[in-house]
């Protein structure tokens, strides 16, 4: 039986992948922490060996009459960016799959009421949410399968739990599969127009957009810290109005597969939470806990990774 042994709600933004003079001059000078974060997280998390397979839940990729997994034994190739092209250029990628698992999870679409289709062609576009955090986490750690799931842009919050839901039983269903969950994507997501957007480039929290954004997150972060993942659910109408990077799919999802509001896991934070020009980013990290994501003793549960 296959377990889920970690869970991240990670950024990906674009300026982690800059060289660090670059990253250096648009900071003020100073390091942006999400870089020293991923860096840590890596060394904690990424780098031993409790899993084999790691699923992205990818906020950048939206499909439109399903959801979509990659079922490819392997993807490889060069990255540049349509849309931040000058930054991410030509960078290569070359990990794994899990068709098992794709496949397996895709079975239960019909169960949970939603729609799943594995999809393996090498012409299939990759996107950063994906490329940029296996840069950080999984790029020399051979062996290690990566594979995405998409959010879908005519889903809501129900679809995406029920994601969640398919991708729990999926993993369970494939023997011996040990997975990490990276939810891929931002806090609150609103850009600072063209003629602004460079005045508000160094990643000190006062960028964020608004101030009403960065407390919504500071406050969905705190709820993160303390297990609270029934508030983070019960108010995402109210956390809406801040425009969470993909309406939130790619953190609904993971929640979908952790339990929802039963989920308790407490997260721990790499890094400071982070402006990017205007939006609201942080490296949330839940172990699972000794008794289970949800406390039942289930099939998820084992002992907890090494704390911070």
């Amino acid at each position: 039986m296959g377990e889920i042994v970690g869970a991240g709600l990670l950024a990906h933004v674009p300026t982690i992948v800059l060289p660090e003079e670059t990253r250096r001059e648009l900071n003020e000078g100073k390091e942006i922490t999400l870089v020293t974060g991923l860096r840590r997280l890596r060394e904690d998390v990424f780098g031993r060996d409790g899993y084999d397979t790691v699923v992205v839940l990818d906020s950048h990729w939206a499909t439109t009459v399903e959801f979509v997994v990659t079922s490819h034994a392997r993807r490889a190739g060069l990255f540049s960016s349509d849309e931040l092209p000058r930054g991410m250029c030509r960078m290569p990628y070359d990990f794994p799959g899990d068709p098992e698992l794709a496949h397996a999870v895709a079975r239960f679409a019909d169960e949970h009421g939603t729609f799943i289709t594995p999809v393996d062609d090498p012409c299939l576009p990759i996107h950063y949410a994906t490329v940029n955090l296996w840069k950080f986490l999984g790029e020399g750690l051979p062996g290690k399968r990566w594979m995405t799931i998409g959010v879908c842009q005519t889903g809501d919050m129900e679809d995406h739990l029920r994601l969640g839901r398919a991708l729990a039983d999926g993993i369970a269903a494939t023997p011996g599969r040990r997975v990490l969950l990276i939810a891929s994507g931002a806090l609150s997501h609103t850009f600072w127009p063209l003629r602004e957007i460079r005045d508000h480039e160094a990643s000190d929290p006062r960028h964020v957009f608004t101030p009403q954004a960065r407390a919504a997150d500071e406050e969905r972060i705190a709820w993160f810290k303390e297990g609270r993942h029934d508030k983070v659910l019960d108010t995402m109408d109210a956390y809406w109005e801040y425009r969470p990077e993909a309406r939130f799919f790619h953190y609904l999802m993971m929640a979908g597969a952790l339990g929802e509001r039963a989920c308790a896991a407490r997260a721990r934070q790499y890094g400071a939470y982070e402006n990017s020009v205007g939006t609201g980013q942080a490296h949330l990290w839940f172990d699972r806990p000794a008794d289970g994501w949800t406390g039942t003793g289930s099939a998820t549960s084992a002992t907890t990774h090494r704390p911070d």
